[in-house]
């Protein structure tokens, strides 16, 4: 397993989807990488010689926020969000969908399990 920003990335893959194990890479993000650094996309991790690792490493360093930082990043701009009381930072705070979804039947994944709440009985005359 190779070793690059704290992550193992497999070293049976090609370059350009080892590379998206990184939080914060995806294809095409991958894809410019490996371009800057002059490393072919097609080739295995297990076939890069250590200076293509270097390469590779002093790309994303110097051209990327990745892995912890941009996680640190990304809860900073959610917890902004909530202090100023804007509607999506409510909407997190509450656990609801923020992007606009509908919320009538689905978007269970954001509410988590249903609490079921029982009928009330009809009051005898």
């Amino acid at each position: 397993m190779a070793r690059i920003v704290g992550v193992d990335i497999p070293n049976n893959k090609r370059g350009e989807i080892a590379l998206t194990y990184i939080y914060g890479i995806g294809r095409s993000r991958a894809n410019t990488i490996l371009k800057e650094a002059g490393v072919e996309k097609d080739l295995k991790v297990q076939e890069w010689s250590d200076e293509q690792f270097a390469a590779v490493r002093e790309v994303i360093n110097d051209n990327f926020k990745v892995e912890g930082e941009l996680r640190s990043e990304v809860q900073m701009s959610i917890k902004r969000l909530m202090d100023i009381g804007c509607y999506r930072g409510i909407r997190h705070r509450i656990g609801l969908p923020v992007r606009g979804q509908s919320t009538k039947n689905n978007a269970r994944t954001r509410k988590g399990k249903r609490k079921t709440v029982a009928n009330k009985k009809m009051a005898t005359k």
